[in-house]
């Protein structure tokens, strides 16, 4: 029985290799379309799908390989007698390899203005069915959808004369998986105009293998959501420095989102999904240098998110201190240089240009289960709060509103407290608000901050007035929260009492 290997692929990457070795190892090269042009252009015989099937290309190529002189030939078991009596009835020679790889769906919608039409031309049909009946068959078939297979499936026919049955195992599970992803990015589109579905369907490729978890004995990779238009690690390049771990990875979208908040110079430095020093100035240089000295104790083995490039002056500042990972939209190159000196540094320029993470749904893993909402990343204007007491000027306003961003971004209970556009204190993850404000507190005074015509910012309201009182006994002179608590009345004659202005944004952030 001659060997046959049917080829549909969209990208050609690696198909003259691919179909050479084929060729020479003795193989009827079977394709269609374009496949076959690009196959005959190599000066290598080919059979056209349409010669196979007696039939030809229709509907503007939207059917090609939907035929049973090709479904057949892939699905045929050959320890099976009759299946053998019928394949020879219809003169159907068998494929070994079934090699097709599909329409670029995702891509083509992850590009901003995409039209319907042009997305629903690129749902392959023929593609995943090949694929699927060649995964299933994988007893007697090789199904192969990925370029990167190529020289696997090249290796082992030249060195057994066939590919083995586990790599065809292998094989199979990849082809699934892939037409599987490519089945949740479709269903995910056109879900796309219902909030949260009935059925929730989603798929994510492995981007990198991490070394362990959050603790060295929990297993650890990092998956891309497939169909978002960005994620974490698109457009970035890592420069210098040792591999990203998962802890490295999970502050730096904690760091990435909220220097995202900021239009004017930024600088965020992250701890255990925590900011720690936050900082907005006239030059990325002084942002830094504020950040930095919010707290920088805390700040010692953190990772750096700046909106900035990194010039030569801010490289000498950041060489000094101990980095786990440096975010920046570009380097000096002399710069770069000297950090590079630091090999434990990991560095990674990133040129994003959009907003990470706007309109997407936000996951959370429960037992069994997934918790799905909208990412919490809307910004609020100031024109949606309201002043309750005292009159604020622009730079308690401006103050307030920095605290207000960052807030959002540290875990409940959640306080923060800032001055001149920089945090100087902050309380996170603690089960009372109030002590959230005595650490914030204390941690200002600690570090040596003034804390008088400072603001603070709460992430839900105060239920009670005693957490206010120990911020403005301390100096500070406006307090932003949510509001909407039975004892508003209460915080609100603490707050004036003190002369002290108060705003409520009537929203609340808590991030748990």
């Amino acid at each position: 029985m001659s060997r046959r290997a049917l080829i549909s692929v969209y990208d050609k990457t690696g198909l003259e290799e691919l179909a050479r070795g084929l060729d020479e190892l003795g193989f009827e090269l079977v394709a269609s379309g374009g496949t076959a042009s690009a196959i005959a252009s190599f000066g290598l015989a080919v059979t056209e799908v349409q010669e196979v099937t007696q039939f030809p290309e229709m509907l503007g190529g939207r059917v090609k390989t939907l035929h049973p002189r090709i479904h057949a030939a892939i699905l045929g078991r050959l320890d099976r007698e009759d299946d053998l009596v019928s394949l020879a009835a219809h003169e159907i020679v068998p494929f070994e390899i079934v090699c097709v790889n599909l329409y670029p769906f995702r891509e083509v919608t992850a590009r901003f203005g995409v039209k319907e039409d042009e997305a629903v031309e690129m749902i392959d049909v023929g593609g995943p069915a090949m694929l699927r009946a060649a995964a299933k068959n994988f007893a007697h078939v090789a199904p192969v959808s990925s370029p990167s297979l190529y020289p696997l499936v090249l290796a082992e026919l030249r060195e057994h004369g066939a590919v083995t049955p586990d790599t065809r195992r292998r094989l199979a599970t990849a082809a699934f998986t892939e037409t599987a992803l490519y089945e949740a990015a479709i269903a995910t589109w056109f879900a796309d105009r219902e909030s949260f579905p009935a059925k929730f369907v989603t798929g994510f490729s492995k981007v990198l293998d991490l070394t362990y978890g959050e603790n060295p004995h929990q297993r650890a990779a990092y998956y891309a959501e497939e169909g978002a238009r960005r994620h974490l690690l698109s457009y970035v390049e890592q420069l210098s420095g040792r591999d990203l771990s998962f802890n490295n990875l999970n502050d730096l979208d904690a760091a990435r989102l909220l220097v995202d908040e900021f239009s004017i110079p930024a600088c965020v430095i992250v701890k255990h999904a925590n900011p720690c020093g936050v900082a907005a100035a006239a030059t990325i240089e002084e942002a830094y240098e504020q950040a930095f000295s919010a707290d920088p104790l805390s700040a010692f083995g953190g990772v750096i998110a700046l909106n900035r490039p990194v010039s030569l002056e801010l490289a000498m500042m950041i060489s000094g201190q101990f980095v786990e990972v440096l975010f920046a939209p570009g380097y000096d190159e002399a710069g770069l240089e000297m950090l590079k000196l630091k090999p434990n540094v990991r560095i990674l320029d990133h040129r994003e240009r959009r907003r990470v993470g706007a309109g997407e749904r936000d996951y959370k893993r429960v037992l069994g289960g997934l918790l799905v909402q909208d990412r919490d990343i809307e910004a609020q204007e100031r024109d949606e709060m309201n002043v309750i007491c005292g009159k604020p000027d622009e730079r308690l306003w401006g103050d307030m509103l920095f605290a207000w961003r960052v807030c959002k971004h540290v875990s409940s209970n959640a306080i923060v407290l800032a001055k001149g556009l920089q945090t100087i204190g902050v309380g996170a993850g603690q089960m009372s608000r109030v002590d959230s404000v005595r650490i914030a507190v204390a941690k200002a005074r600690e570090l040596g901050h003034d804390l008088r015509g400072a603001v603070l910012a709460s992430d839900a309201f105060f239920p009670f007035e005693d957490g206010p009182q120990l911020a403005l006994e301390a100096g500070i002179a406006g307090i932003i929260q949510p509001g909407g608590s039975k004892r508003d009345d209460e915080v609100v004659a603490t707050v004036r009492l003190h002369n002290a202005a108060m705003v409520f944004t009537h929203r609340r952030h808590f991030r748990h």
